[in-house]
C-alpha cells in the first residue's frame, strides 16, 4: 500500500465520507456565516472527516486538524473564475494557485483540482486539461490523493438532461485522467455517472437549500444513488446551528438515518 492509498482510504475510514467545504471566500470574499472563518470552523469538530480550504486558510484554521483524530485537510489547488459567482463569470478558466509540494508543506493529507469542460473555447478547455493532469501528476509523486472537482459551466441554465450528460461525460474524463476521488453534481440519473468511473464519488450541496431538510434529503439521494460520501459548505455553514446540521448530516450520511428523522434527533425540527 502506498501513500497515496493510505491517505485516501483515510478519508473512508468511518464508511461514507462528510466533507465540509469552506474554500469559498477564495473565489467569493466573506459569506454569510464565513466571514471569521477560523471562528466559524470552530463547530466542525472530529464527526466531519475533513474540511475543505483554500491553502492561504490552512495555517489560520489549523486548529480544525491538529489533534488526534481530527478532519483530514483537503487543499484546493487551482483557481477557476467559474466559481467568482459575484462577478458573473462563465468562462471556466483556471489558474495554479499552489503546487502539491507547497500544499503538502502547508499540512494537506490531500489535495482537490478542479476541472471545468465545455467552455465555449475548445483552447480553454485543453489549457483546463493541461492544468488538471500536471498537478495531478505532481501530487501522486508525493503520495497525495486527488479529489478531482467537475464543475460544468452554466449549470443554472441547463435542463436536467443537459447537467446529467455534462456530469456524465465529465466524470468519465476526470476520471481517465487520474483523479483519486470525484466531487461533482447530483443528477437525476446519478447512479449511472457512478458506475461510469472507476473511483468514489463525493456528491456537493451547491447552493443552500431552503431549508435544512432539504439539503438533508439531498444528501440521502446521493447517498442512494451509490455516492461514497457529501462535500457540503453553505448548508453546513450558514445552517442556523452548523454543529447541530453536521451532526444531522453525518447521521444521514453514515448510520443511514432518515432525513426527517436526523432533523428531529439533532433538534432542526
Amino acid at each position: 500500500m502506498t501513500g497515496l492509498d493510505i491517505r485516501l482510504t483515510r478519508l473512508f475510514s468511518r464508511g461514507n465520507a462528510v466533507v465540509v467545504a469552506a474554500d469559498h471566500g477564495e473565489h467569493d470574499g466573506p459569506l454569510p456565516g464565513m466571514i471569521d472563518l477560523p471562528q466559524a470552523l470552530r463547530a466542525i469538530d472530529a464527526r466531519a472527516d475533513a474540511v475543505l480550504l483554500a491553502p492561504g486558510m490552512l495555517r489560520h484554521c489549523a486548529h480544525v486538524f491538529n489533534y488526534r483524530g481530527g478532519p483530514l485537510a483537503i487543499a484546493r489547488l487551482n483557481w477557476s473564475s467559474i466559481f467568482a459567482f459575484g462577478w458573473g463569470y462563465v468562462e471556466g478558466a483556471n489558474s495554479v494557485v499552489v503546487e502539491p509540494a507547497e500544499a503538502l508543506a502547508l499540512g494537506a493529507d490531500l489535495v482537490l483540482v478542479q476541472l471545468c469542460l465545455h467552455t465555449g473555447s475548445e483552447s480553454n478547455d485543453a489549457r483546463n486539461v493541461e492544468i488538471f493532469s500536471r498537478l495531478t501528476a505532481k501530487a501522486h509523486a508525493l503520495g497525495l490523493p486527488v479529489i478531482g472537482e467537475l464543475f460544468p459551466p452554466r449549470t443554472k441554465e441547463y435542463t436536467p438532461e443537459q447537467l446529467h450528460d455534462e456530469v456524465y461525460r465529465g466524470c468519465r474524463i476526470i476520471a481517465e485522467l487520474g483523479a483519486d476521488a470525484i466531487k461533482t453534481f447530483y443528477t437525476h440519473r446519478f447512479a449511472e455517472v457512478i458506475e461510469s468511473v472507476p473511483v468514489p464519488v463525493l456528491g456537493l450541496g451547491a447552493e443552500k437549500t431552503p431549508t435544512e431538510l432539504e439539503a438533508l434529503l439531498l444528501a440521502r439521494k446521493e447517498i442512494d444513488s451509490g455516492a461514497r460520501g457529501v462535500v457540503f459548505g453553505r448548508n453546513v455553514l450558514q445552517a442556523r446551528d452548523p454543529g447541530r446540521f453536521l451532526g444531522a448530516l453525518c447521521a444521514v450520511v453514515k448510520e443511514g438515518l432518515a432525513p426527517e428523522e436526523a432533523a428531529r434527533r439533532h433538534g432542526l425540527l
